[in-house]
C-alpha cells in the first residue's frame, strides 16, 4: 500500500482471512469522515452511528472507547486524511447467519476525496430505495448501479424516490431543497448524514427556517433551488433534476459552507 493510505482490523494490518471475508460477504456498517488536525466534525453523530448499527447488526456495541482508541492509532503521525471506519464479522456468512457478539472493526486510512462537485450537479430520479435504509450499511450494489445508470444517460448522479415518486436521498448524499428562503429536507426512509444533521441544526442557530416534510417529484416546479450535502461535500447547488431545472444562486451556499465551517472539530 501507498504511504498515504492503510488498511488495518483491530488495529492490526488486514489478515488474508479478514479480506476474504470482506472480498466474499457484504454484511456490515461504516462510517466514513475527514480527520482534520486530529479532530472530526460531528465525530459524536458518527460513533452514535456506529454504536446503534453494531446493536441492531451484531447483537453487541462495539464500545465507544475502542474506537476511538484505535481510531487514534490509525491516524497517528499523518496529517489530514480520511477514515472509513467499518463494522463485520467473519462468523456471519449466507448459512450462519445466527452469531451474536462484538464486531471487529476494520479502518482504512486515505487521502481525503475532493467534493462531488463544486458546480451545480444534473440528477435523474430513479424508482429505488436503499434495503435498511437508516443503516450506512455495506450493500452497495444498488446505489453504484443507480450512478452507472445515471452517468450512462449523460447525468451526473442519481436521486431516489420510491414508487410514489417520494424523494428520499441520493447514491452518496442527502438533498434540501429551497424555497422562499426556507429549506425543505425530504421525509422518507433514508439515512439521516451527519452533514445533514450538523446544517439543520446550524439552520436554526442562524434563524434560517428550516423543516422535513414529503416532497414528491411533481413538487419540484414549486422548489426555486436544491442542493446536496455530505461528509466531502458541505453544500453543492443542484442544476437539474431530469428536465426541471434550479437556480443555482436560490441556494444559500455560503451559509451552508459557513455553518460547516463553524462546527467544532471533535478530538478524536
Amino acid at each position: 500500500m501507498a504511504a498515504d493510505r492503510a488498511l488495518l482490523v483491530d488495529g492490526e494490518p488486514v489478515s488474508e482471512g479478514d479480506l476474504t471475508y470482506l472480498a466474499l460477504a457484504n454484511y456490515g456498517a461504516y462510517t466514513s469522515f475527514r480527520v482534520e488536525h486530529g479532530g472530526v466534525r460531528g465525530l459524536d453523530l458518527h460513533l452514535a452511528r456506529l454504536e446503534a448499527s453494531a446493536q441492531e447488526l451484531f447483537g453487541e456495541a462495539a464500545g465507544e472507547d475502542r474506537l476511538r482508541d484505535l481510531m487514534r492509532g490509525a491516524v497517528a503521525g499523518r496529517g489530514d486524511c480520511w477514515l472509513r471506519v467499518s463494522l463485520f464479522s467473519p462468523e456471519v456468512w449466507p448459512r450462519t447467519p445466527d452469531w451474536t457478539g462484538r464486531p471487529k472493526v476494520m479502518i482504512g486510512v486515505f487521502p481525503p476525496p475532493l467534493p462531488l462537485a463544486e458546480d451545480g450537479l444534473r440528477l435523474q430520479a430513479q424508482t429505488y430505495v436503499r434495503e435498511a435504509a437508516h443503516l450506512k450499511h455495506t450493500a452497495n450494489f444498488g446505489l453504484i448501479r443507480a450512478r452507472r445508470l445515471a452517468r450512462a444517460a449523460g447525468f451526473d448522479d442519481a436521486l431516489f424516490a420510491d414508487g410514489t415518486g417520494r424523494i428520499s436521498e441520493g447514491s452518496l448524499w442527502n438533498i434540501g431543497f429551497v424555497r422562499g428562503g426556507e429549506v425543505v429536507w425530504p421525509e422518507a426512509p433514508m439515512l439521516t448524514g451527519v452533514t445533514l444533521t450538523l446544517l439543520q441544526r446550524g439552520l436554526e442557530v442562524r434563524g434560517v427556517p428550516s423543516r422535513v416534510q414529503a416532497v414528491r417529484l411533481e413538487d419540484l416546479s414549486g422548489f426555486d433551488g436544491a442542493f446536496v450535502c455530505n461528509s466531502a461535500t458541505p453544500a453543492c447547488p443542484v442544476a437539474s433534476i431530469d428536465d426541471q431545472v434550479f437556480d443555482p444562486g436560490a441556494v444559500p451556499l455560503e451559509t451552508l459552507k459557513a455553518i460547516w465551517a463553524s462546527q467544532p472539530c471533535q478530538p478524536i
